[in-house]
This record gives C-alpha cells, structure tokens and sequence, in this order.
C-alpha cells in the first residue's frame, strides 16, 4: 500500500500491468503516456473500449484503475518522457515499469531509471514471442540486449511491426512483469536480473536467458 510505481506506457503491455498492480494493492501509481485510444488499439489494449476511442489513454487509466481500487492513488501524465521532464515524472518511484514500443526510448527511460537509482522492470512483444529483465541501476540493462543505443532503427521493419501483437502475448508478459515489480518490493523471490526470460506461446517454451 505504501509503494509507488511509475508505468511509463498504459497501452498493450502498460494497461495490464496496471490493472494487475491496483488489484495487488499497490497504493500509488504513475501513469505517463501522451496518446490516445484510436481503433487500432482494441484488439490488443486492455484499457481501450469503443467509447473511450479518441480519449487520452492516462486518463481512461484512471478512471479504470479508480473503479477497480478505489483505494489507489492514480497520478496521471500526458506527456512524452524526455529529458527535460523525466526525473520529475519518475522521481519518488520504487520501481519503474518500461510499457513502452521502441528501443531509444527503453535506453532513455534506463538512463533516468539509474540517475534517480529506481529499479527498471523491462517487457517487449511481437507475435507470439516476448521478453523480459529486470534491471537495477547498477547493472549493464540494455546494452545486453540490444548493444548500442546508437545503432539506427527502423521503426517500420521492427518485430512488432512485422509481426503484429496478439492480444494474448503482451497480457502474459505483462504478468510477468507485474511479478518482477511485486518481488523487488517484497524482497522476495529472485527477480530476472543480469538475465532475459524469452516467451514463445506458439512452442509453449518460456526459457531464461543468463548474461552473468
């Protein structure tokens, strides 16, 4: 009840964390994302609904996240994270969620993450495949995955572009992710840190991956 949780992105894989987290009681949550709903989102958001298509998603969260547990205090923003306002948006977290599409702002989100020391609790999807870390602000995090934050991408060859996301991919990997943040504020289990757990829902394999 006394934790706070940042979700940076309350889309595909930031809508379920969110309602997981208001569920398990956690008592402040931080919405940052500057969308909103179009039609494209239904088939995979679960935030998004028909009449809420056009509205900003952040504050569709809080509505949603009031009616499930009144009892949790839901901080909205509007806005694109960037360097002039992330410490401020972040600052006061005990872990941050990355609910976000694209790999520069995951390495934008890290840098925050370990300037203000908050543990960072990664997720990815395309297709029927997923992943998972939890990085601490200590660890190597990204550059494990991805190499360089440098290196040019292109947006419109990425997995999830060519591959689509199911609506059953991101709500899996987003309990994982639910998880990684209950053990980190629980101090209990062992949370996927200095590792990568990869999903494949078609193989039905789920297989960790060790960087250490």
């Amino acid at each position: 009840m006394k934790s706070r949780v940042a979700v940076v992105g309350s889309g595909g894989l930031g809508g379920p964390v969110l309602l997981l987290l208001a569920r398990m009681g956690i008592g402040y949550l931080v919405v940052v994302d500057p969308d909103r709903f179009d039609e494209t989102n239904l088939n995979r958001q679960a935030l998004s609904s028909v009449p809420d298509l056009g509205q900003p998603k952040c504050e569709v969260a809080a509505r949603v996240l009031g009616n499930v547990n009144p009892g949790v205090d839901v901080q909205v923003h509007q806005d694109r994270m960037d360097g002039t306002n992330a410490e401020a948006l972040l600052a006061g977290s005990n872990v941050i969620v990355d609910a976000l599409d694209n790999v520069p702002d995951r390495f934008s989100i890290q840098a925050v993450a370990r300037s203000l020391k908050i543990p960072l609790v990664h997720g990815a999807v395309a297709g029927f495949e997923g992943q998972l870390m939890t990085i601490f602000p200590e660890d190597k995090g990204f550059s494990l995955l991805y190499g360089t934050e440098n290196v040019e991408r292109n947006r419109e060859k990425s997995p999830e572009a060519l591959l689509g996301v199911p609506a059953v991919t991101p709500s899996l990997v987003a309990t994982l992710q639910a998880m990684e943040v209950i053990k980190i504020l629980l101090n209990r289990g062992r949370p996927f840190r200095n590792a990568m757990v990869h999903v494949d829902m078609e193989s039905g394999e789920m297989n960790r991956f060790s960087f250490e």
